[in-house]
């Protein structure tokens, strides 16, 4: 007898339909799994074995042959556990067919009989057609925000079993601790003490979405503004908050009170995180990396410096298109990775970064830290300022600065004037067309030209400056971008001069 059993499988942070084939007949006593299973795949006939033999259910002395169509997609991970035992229940006869009808299920078993949760439960459950999901307890509610299924759950498989023959209900979704995040507040900007320029430029960066970097010293606050940018962001929409929390939920992390990423995600890799961990790929598994969890987020890069030129320099691609292409022997897989990126750095290897006397650091190991950041890099950053150590009465005796609830309120007017422009921020603003959105005053215009005449700007510069000075003036809630915009979007791309060959 044949069953067939609707469930899938991840790829990357896609889901794939898949469809459990379970053939049992006479012969000699065997089991077999085709259709490019990978090792995890392989090794849930001793799990399926287990789990039946502990749930009271009998293991079939017969031939049995389990296909996993299309036989062209590679499938991994154990989440084709729970679909291979029921599968093989039907086809062998103790489990009618009729009461599985128009179910896809998912999960993974427990020798015990156990129901566990898998990695990627949203995006799997996105690509089932089928108009009910099993899914495990823990998984319900992370599988719920599809919205397009009903999602019934169990603890173990011998409750399933009662609760498809209709001799047992269904089991209530549970939380467990780790698929709950830990709910922190954002740290406040009015945290910050003197930096004028950095809490201007977080503004501006909140604003319109634009990449910032601070250089300064060790002290000077750099790292403490860049984690108080997610505080100035809005929630996400729907349609973000549940593109980030696929992404999420297939790269196995933890997922908030309520499952749904609501607040902008902000990723902080180590410095001398390797190149597949933050571009994403591996071998067998691929895996999102750092610039993916942070879709629709902040990452933050600090000591940038200090990290692998070639790692710094795969972020270049992402920057401008909104995702990576990770090619592999095996597969091409297309990961999201739309986000903001914020950036500290020392302005040379010792830190200090002075005339002559202060700075411990060579002119040529100065040239060397300077040349670790490609020019196409750095022209990406809308937004570069050097970023100094704060003043002593600032420090000791200052007032409080705006707090984060203020600056938000700014931002938000900013991004619903953008939001008319078709666009989620003004860093998304087309360059076809830009000149229209961004109508330049005559004086404006003429302080352009002259940079892009003198060689300070590149082609790709000059929009990125037009783009902040459309966000500076949203900020104003000015109609027209002036001269004092222009020239305020590029006071805010210098101050590198610690850097060999930035502009």
């Amino acid at each position: 007898m044949i069953a067939t059993i609707p469930t899938a499988t991840l790829t990357g942070v896609d889901g794939r339909p898949v469809t459990v084939e379970v053939h049992v007949s006479n012969g000699l006593p065997g089991f077999s799994i085709v259709g490019l299973p990978d090792a995890s795949c392989r090794e849930s006939r001793d799990r399926v074995r287990s789990a039946l033999l502990s749930s009271g259910q009998g293991w079939p002395m017969k031939r049995v042959t389990v296909n996993l169509a299309p036989t062209s997609l590679r499938k991994g991970g154990s989440g084709l556990d729970l679909p291979i035992a029921v599968g093989l229940l039907v086809a062998n006869g103790d489990l009618d067919a009729e009461h599985v009808e128009g179910m896809a299920f998912l999960g993974e078993l427990g020798l015990d009989g156990s129901l566990r949760r898998v990695a990627g439960m949203v995006p799997m459950v996105e690509a089932i057609a089928a108009p009910i999901v099993v899914v495990p307890a823990t998984s319900a509610e992370e599988a719920g925000l599809v919205g397009r299924h009903e999602v019934r759950s169990t603890s173990s498989l011998s409750s399933l079993l009662g609760a498809l023959r209709g001799s047992g209900p269904w089991d209530a979704a549970v939380t467990t601790p780790s698929s709950v995040a830990s709910v922190t507040a954002d740290p406040d900007l009015a945290d910050v003490r003197g930096q004028r320029l950095g809490r201007w430029a977080l503004e501006i960066a909140a604003a319109g979405n634009h990449h910032l970097l601070f250089v300064g010293p060790p002290g000077s606050g750099k790292t403490m503004l860049a984690r108080r940018l997610p505080g100035l962001l809005p929630d996400l929409d729907r349609d973000e908050a549940l593109a980030a929390t696929r992404v999420h939920s297939a790269a196995g992390q933890p997922l908030p009170p309520g499952g749904l990423i609501r607040r902008p995600p902000f990723r902080a890799p180590h410095h001398n995180a390797s190149s597949v961990s933050l571009l994403g790929g591996g071998t067998s598994a691929m895996r999102p990396g750092e610039i993916s969890l942070a879709h629709n987020g902040v990452l933050f890069i600090d000591e940038l410096g200090e990290m692998a030129a070639s790692t710094l320099d795969g972020l270049r691609q992402p920057l401008e298109e909104g995702l990576i292409r990770v090619a592999r022997a095996r597969a091409t897989v297309a990961f999201p990775a739309r986000f903001l990126l914020v950036a500290a750095m020392n302005p040379c290897p010792c830190g200090d970064g002075g005339p002559p006397g202060t700075c411990r650091c060579s002119e040529p190991a100065r040239q060397r830290y300077g040349r670790r950041l490609s020019g196409p890099l750095l022209d990406r950053f809308d937004l570069r300022l050097t970023v100094d150590r704060p003043d002593v009465a600032d420090l000791l005796g200052g007032q409080p600065g705006e707090s984060s609830e203020v600056v938000a309120q700014r931002v938000l007017g900013a991004r619903a004037r953008a939001t008319a422009r078709g666009v989620r921020a003004n860093a998304d603003l087309p360059g076809p067309g830009l000149e229209a959105t961004v109508r330049l005053q005559a004086a404006a215009a003429r302080v352009l030209e002259y940079k892009l005449r003198v060689g300070s700007l590149s082609a790709r510069g000059l929009h990125r400056v037009q783009r902040v000075a459309r966000t500076i003036a949203d900020l104003a809630d000015a109609p027209d971008v002036t001269e004092d915009h222009v020239c305020a979007a590029l006071e805010l791309r210098i101050g590198l001069e610690a850097l060999e060959g930035v502009a």
